[in-house]
């Protein structure tokens, strides 16, 4: 079993006196400032002249260049996106870090595939919150915390362990128990998520969508039927809080038969071997490689992606089916 840390694991005694820095004021990195302030803090932002700079400063932030925050700081939180970080390392970190200084990531990523190394003298800790940025600070705001991962890549000072637990403390990561993983699980755990899971999702509500519709199903009854009612997202959020077997007690007992009598029916050898393959590729390093080659290139596939499921009939439909289900909300 994994370790799990709890606020009465640290000591935010070990965040005196240190100059903390949060590196990009984006999604996570203004909720992360945000929580850091509210437990007594003070946080400086660097971030370069644009609108996010412009937004810290009007929220009472001290607003510096990413270099002049890297330099000032003794604590760095690199909030930058995956695949910007190692140039902004790079440029803007690498120049300003000094010994004892402790390099802070919220996702294991640039560590786990090397695309960042760290010099020898800092300590490199994580602290990955497993929601989203909006999900940190309504956490942190409501004292109820959010799931998060801590690890330890690199053990300068000797207090790495209880600096990032202090941290973690700091930001309300621990209020629901933070889990120990290494940079590296961290990081393959969130792709696996990205790449498997959620594509197998689509997948199956995509093929329910097709299935129904050619059956003569009406495209209101389909669309709210299966997702956008709320109904399937409150019955994962139960999952969350519950467990799915505890929380599938209070569906009817038709529900409860019809999905466990026909759970078998949908596993497949070739899903298996489908996730297996999607993981092996995730650790040889093939997506980090692809993944950086398309930012560099200015992200071209991406866009075409984009575009190709934006013109999908049953994507169009489902915006359709919205607009219509607002109307109906607001008359």
């Amino acid at each position: 079993m994994a370790v799990i840390y709890h606020d009465s694991d640290a000591n935010l005694g070990l965040l005196m006196d240190r100059t903390i820095a949060v590196l990009g004021y984006g999604n996570m990195g203004r909720s992360i400032a945000l929580n850091l302030r509210d437990s007594a803090f003070p946080v400086l932002i660097g971030n370069r002249d644009d609108e996010y700079a412009a937004q810290a400063y009007r929220e009472g932030f001290e607003v510096v260049s990413l270099l002049e925050a890297a330099r000032r700081a003794d604590l760095l939180f690199l909030m930058v996106s995956d695949e910007l970080a190692p140039q902004v390392y790079l440029e803007s970190v690498a120049p300003g870090l000094k010994r004892g200084d402790t390099l802070i990531f919220a996702s294991g990523y640039n560590i786990a595939f090397g695309l960042i190394e760290p010099p020898p003298f800092v300590d490199v800790v994580l602290v990955a919150p497993q929601t989203t940025g909006e999900g940190v600070r309504e956490g942190y705001v409501a004292g109820t915390g959010y799931p998060s991962f801590v690890a330890v890549a690199q053990d300068a000072s000797g207090q790495a362990w209880a600096r990032v637990l202090a941290v973690a403390k700091a930001l309300g990561a621990l209020h629901r128990g933070a889990i120990e993983l290494t940079f590296q699980q961290e990081a393959e755990l969130d792709l696996f998520s990205q790449q498997a899971l959620l594509p197998a999702l689509h997948s199956v509500l995509q093929t329910a969508i097709e299935v129904l519709s050619r059956e003569g199903f009406p495209p209101e009854a389909v669309y709210s039927s299966l997702y956008l009612s709320g109904e399937l997202g409150f019955i994962i959020s139960q999952w969350a809080t519950r467990g799915i077997l505890p929380s599938m007690r209070a569906h009817s007992l038709t529900s409860q038969y019809g999905t466990l009598s026909r759970l078998e029916r949908f596993k497949e050898v070739k899903l298996t071997r489908r996730m297996e393959s999607v993981l092996a590729s995730i650790r040889r390093g093939d997506f980090a490689q692809e993944w950086a080659d398309e930012y560099a290139d200015g992200y071209p596939r991406l866009r075409a992606l984009r575009r190709r499921w934006e013109e999908m009939d049953i994507w169009k439909e489902e915006q359709a089916v919205l607009a219509a289900l607002r109307r109906n909300e607001e008359a």
